[in-house]
């Protein structure tokens, strides 16, 4: 067993990626029954109850280890940590900014904390202030990046040659040849996030999956957001933006997000998704996506 494995008390080393409101219980559940370490996301949660009532509908629906995806870029989320570690959960992850402040939290209850980086030199500084996991996440992954990134197949060796904790590849992994590649980097689990917006259990709407099916390798593009770019799928309104309309007010709040990603207008707000979009050309079971990837 994958030591990462070992660590979140799962038994494959397959952590489901959390972009923003489409991390659905059923979803994260279905993750962990499967074998793997689901998460829900709290990236643009503004409501600490609403949090709590989703950790609670996962649990009626596993019994298995899951975690959530904590944003340092979020004002509530020393609070989430704080009522995450009072409800149980083994782990979360840690993106969007500095993990220093949140960490000494997590280890206070117990908890393990797997930082999301996209660099050799952001690792070590997390590694410095307590991760206990690293996710090596390369350019081609899908939603936030910065604006000088390296592809998972340069920055996952990289960052195990060095760091003295486990790492876990993520941007680029849909199926079992990716699993596997990414063991071959050093790494000791992955992370995905695309595949599994492309599953029957996930709460995106059809035309979000219809447009993951249909993407080709060249099929996501990179907007601009000021601090920070995202990589997306290309729509008619991310054409608009890149030949610069300006970007809609509340592109980032959460009823946008809503309105795009779970209602299904495509002029509400951008649809995250890595390069990975164009091997995805059905949709599958959570469980049929993680037994095929980690097949011998």
């Amino acid at each position: 067993m994958s030591i990462v494995a070992r660590m979140l008390g799962c038994q494959y080393p397959v952590i489901q990626g959390a972009m923003g409101v489409i991390s659905n219980p059923e979803m994260v559940a279905s993750v962990s029954n499967a074998g793997g370490f689901g998460l829900l996301a709290t990236a643009f949660a503004t409501d600490p109850n609403a949090v709590l009532s989703q950790i609670k509908a996962t649990k009626k629906l596993t019994d298995k280890p899951f975690g959530a995806n904590l944003h340092a870029m979020n004002p509530l989320t020393p609070k989430f940590a704080e009522l995450m570690a009072e409800e149980g959960l083994p782990a979360v992850t840690l993106s969007g900014g500095s993990p220093k402040q949140i960490i000494p939290i997590l280890h206070k209850h117990k908890m393990k904390a797997i930082v999301v980086v996209p660099s050799v030199d952001v690792a070590l500084k997390a590694v410095d202030v307590g991760a206990d996991i690293i996710v090596a996440e390369g350019s081609e992954s899908g939603g936030m990046q910065g604006f000088n990134g390296a592809s998972t197949l340069v920055l996952v060796p990289l960052v195990v040659d060095a760091v003295d904790v486990p790492v876990v590849a993520a941007g680029g992994i849909a199926d079992s040849r990716g699993y596997k590649a990414a063991f071959a980097l050093g790494a000791q689990g992955v992370q995905v996030g695309t595949r599994f917006i492309a599953t029957k259990e996930c709460i995106a709407h059809a035309n979000y999956k219809k447009i993951i099916l249909e993407t080709s390798d060249t099929g996501t593009r990179l907007v601009n957001f000021g601090r920070f770019q995202i990589r997306v799928l290309n729509t008619p309104l991310v054409n608009r933006l890149l030949e610069g309309e300006p970007m809609p007010q509340k592109a980032l709040s959460e009823s946008s997000l809503e309105d795009s990603w779970v209602k299904g207008d495509l002029d509400a707000g951008t649809l995250p998704a890595g390069q990975v979009s164009g091997l995805i050309s059905w949709i599958s079971s959570v469980r049929e996506v993680i037994e095929e990837m980690v097949k011998s």
